[in-house]
C-alpha cells in the first residue's frame, strides 16, 4: 500500500514536470482526444515553457527531451529507449528523443574520492598519484582522469551517490504505469509496455554494477582481438569495484569531429564501413555487442584505430537468434523475400495463423524500393512506417531481447550516414552477413554440432547398464495382484518398459555410430 502511494506520488511529480514543458498532453496531439482530455491538457499547459532560446516553438519531442533532462537518471534512460520505438511515439518524436543527451551536472570531486576510498578501504594516494576534477558526467556516473602508482594514465568512472535506490524507486513506478497502459487496449498490449520497461530495468541494473561493465569490456576485447583497426581499453582490475571502474585512458578524436578527422587524414567513407562491419561482427558472429554505439562512444586513436568506450549497455543474442537475423538480412540482400518470410515464421516472430506468402509480399513491398540505393536516397521515416504497418498487420509482438539490437542498429546507421551520406548499407553489410551465415550453417558448424552430439552420447554410455537394471527391477516389482487391480496401469507400464528398452538399444547403436562420426569429424579437421 505504501509503495503504491509512493509510486503514484512519483508519477504525479513527473506529470507536473512534463506539464511545465507541455510534454504531458502536447497541444499538437490534443485535438485527437476526447473533450475532457482536451480540457485537462489545456489546464496543464498554463505557464508551460515551449520556446527555444531563439524564440522558435519547440516540437513535442524536443520538449519531452528537455523535460527528461531535468528529471532523474531513470527518465533520461526512458527517453533514450523511447527513441527506439517510433511505432509507439511517432517518427518525429523518436528523432528528437534520439538527441537526448546523457549529460547531467557533475557531483563533487570530494564525493568521488570518498567513494573510491570506501570501495578500496585505503586513502586515494595509495591508488593514484593524481586525480582530476570530473571531466564528463552522465546520468549514472561521472569520469575522472588519473595516474596510477605505476605511472599508467587511466580513466576512473564513479557511480553517482545514492543512485541505486533512486533508480529502483523510479522503475517501480514505471512498471506500475506500464501495467496500466497495457490494460488500455489490444493495441497497447501488442506494444508490450511491461516487457519494454523490464528490458530497460535489466539494462539499468547492469549499469549500476561497474564490475559488470568491466567484464563486458574485457569480453568484447577478447571477441574483437583479431579485428583489424579496432581498440578496446584494458581494464585495471585491482582498481575496479562495484561503484568504481578504472580502465586504460585513450587519447582519441570523436568520430563526430570531422575537422579533426580530416587533419588526421581519416577516410570517412572507409570509417563508416568499418563501424558497420564492427557492429555486425559483434552482433551476428559473436552474439555480444556494444549497445550504445553513438558518436560520443566511438573515437579514432593516434594510430587510426576505431576505439570503443563506455560499456555500460551491452546486448546478447543467442545462436538461434543470430542465425535467424543473419538469414533475414541475407534474404533482403539477395531479394529472397519468401525465404525471409519463412525465417520469420520458423522463429515464431509471426503467428502461424498468417500466410507465409502474404508476409513475403509485404516484405517485398518494403525491400524492393531500397535495393541498390545509397543512404542519402533512402527516407528512413517512410521505411520505418511501412515496417511498423507490417508488424501491426501480421500481429508481430515486441521481442524484448531484441530492443537493444534494434536501438543499436538505428544508431549505427545514423553514425555511418553522417560520415558517408552516400553509403550503401546493404553492400557494406554483405561480407559480414555472408560470414555469419557460413558460421551458423556452414560445414564447419555442422561438424561442431556432430562433435557435441557425439560427446553427449559418450557421456550417457557409461550409465546405460544402470538404466537397464532399474527397468528390470521395476518390472519384477509388478505383481500379479497389481496387474489384476489395474489393467490400464499395467499396460502403461509395459509400454514404458518396451519404449525404454527400445531407447536403450537406440542409445547403444548411437554410441557406436557416434564413434564413427567423431573419427570422421577429427579426420576432417
Amino acid at each position: 500500500m505504501f509503495d503504491a502511494a509512493a509510486d503514484c506520488l512519483r508519477l504525479l511529480a513527473a506529470g507536473a514536470r512534463l506539464s511545465r514543458h507541455d510534454a504531458l498532453i502536447p497541444a499538437e496531439f490534443a485535438g485527437h482526444l476526447p473533450a475532457p482530455a482536451q480540457l485537462f491538457g489545456a489546464l496543464t499547459r498554463v505557464g508551460a515553457n515551449t520556446k527555444a532560446a531563439d524564440g522558435r516553438r519547440l516540437r513535442p519531442g524536443e520538449r519531452l527531451a528537455a523535460a527528461f533532462e531535468k528529471m532523474s537518471p531513470a527518465y533520461v534512460k526512458l527517453g533514450q529507449f523511447m527513441a527506439t520505438r517510433p511505432d509507439i511515439v511517432g517518427f518525429d518524436m523518436a528523432k528528437d528523443l534520439g538527441r537526448l543527451q546523457d549529460r547531467m551536472p557533475a557531483f563533487s570531486r570530494a564525493d568521488a574520492v570518498a567513494e573510491i576510498e570506501r570501495s578500496f578501504g585505503r586513502p586515494l594516494g595509495e591508488n593514484f598519484i593524481d586525480f582530476s576534477e570530473p571531466i564528463a558526467a552522465a546520468s549514472i556516473a561521472q569520469v575522472h582522469q588519473a595516474t596510477t602508482k605505476d605511472g599508467r594514465k587511466v580513466a576512473v568512472k564513479v557511480l553517482r551517490p545514492r543512485i541505486e535506490p533512486e533508480v529502483a524507486a523510479e522503475f517501480r513506478a514505471f512498471s506500475r504505469a506500464a501495467r496500466l497502459i497495457a490494460g488500455l487496449s489490444p493495441t497497447t498490449r501488442r506494444m508490450e509496455p511491461v516487457k519494454f520497461i523490464d528490458t530497460l530495468k535489466a539494462a539499468a541494473a547492469v549499469e549500476l554494477d561497474l564490475r559488470m561493465e568491466a567484464a563486458a569490456a574485457s569480453a568484447l576485447k577478447a571477441d574483437l582481438k583479431d579485428a583489424p583497426g579496432v581498440r578496446i581499453p584494458e581494464i585495471v582490475w585491482p582498481l575496479t569495484a562495484r561503484r568504481v571502474l578504472t580502465l586504460e585512458w585513450i587519447d582519441a578524436t570523436p568520430v563526430s569531429d570531422f575537422a579533426a578527422l580530416a587533419a588526421k587524414g581519416v577516410d570517412r567513407k572507409r570509417l563508416a564501413r568499418t563501424i558497420i562491419t564492427v557492429f555486425l561482427t559483434q552482433a551476428l558472429i559473436k552474439g555480444f555487442f556494444h549497445a550504445d554505439m553513438h558518436q560520443g562512444n566511438l573515437m579514432i586513436d593516434e594510430e587510426g584505430r576505431l576505439a570503443l568506450v563506455d560499456f555500460g549497455i551491452m546486448g546478447r543474442l543467442d545462436e538461434t537468434t543470430r542465425r535467424t537475423f543473419a538469414e533475414i538480412i541475407h534474404g533482403f540482400i539477395t531479394r529472397d523475400y519468401h525465404r525471409t518470410a519463412k525465417v520469420h515464421f520458423d522463429a515464431g516472430y509471426v503467428p502461424k495463423t498468417h500466410s507465409v506468402d502474404a508476409f513475403a509480399q509485404a516484405l517485398r513491398a518494403v525491400g524492393e524500393p531500397l535495393f541498390g540505393l545509397s543512404a542519402d536516397k533512402v527516407d528512413m521515416s517512410r521505411v520505418l512506417q511501412q515496417l511498423f504497418d507490417v508488424t501491426a498487420l501480421f500481429d508481430m509482438h515486441l521481442r524484448p531481447e531484441l530492443v537493444l539490437l534494434q536501438r543499436t542498429m538505428v544508431t549505427v546507421e545514423g553514425v555511418s550516414r553522417a560520415l558517408d551520406p552516400e553509403i550503401n548499407m546493404w553492400e557494406a553489410a554483405t561480407p559480414v552477413v555472408r560470414g555469419a551465415i557460413a558460421e551458423a550453417i556452414g560445414p564447419r558448424r555442422q561438424i561442431e554440432r556432430l562433435r557435441d552430439a557425439t560427446q553427449k552420447a559418450l557421456d550417457i554410455a557409461p550409465h546405460l547398464p544402470r538404466y537397464v537394471e532399474l527397468i528390470a527391477a521395476a518390472s519384477e516389482r509388478v505383481s500379479d495382484d497389481a496387474i489384476s487391480a489395474s489393467q490400464r496401469a499395467t499396460e502403461n507400464l509395459a509400454r514404458a518398459i518396451v519404449d525404454q528398452n527400445r531407447l536403450t538399444r537406440a542409445a547403444l547403436w548411437f554410441v557406436a555410430a557416434a564413434a564413427v562420426i567423431l573419427a570422421a569429424a577429427i579426420a576432417l579437421r
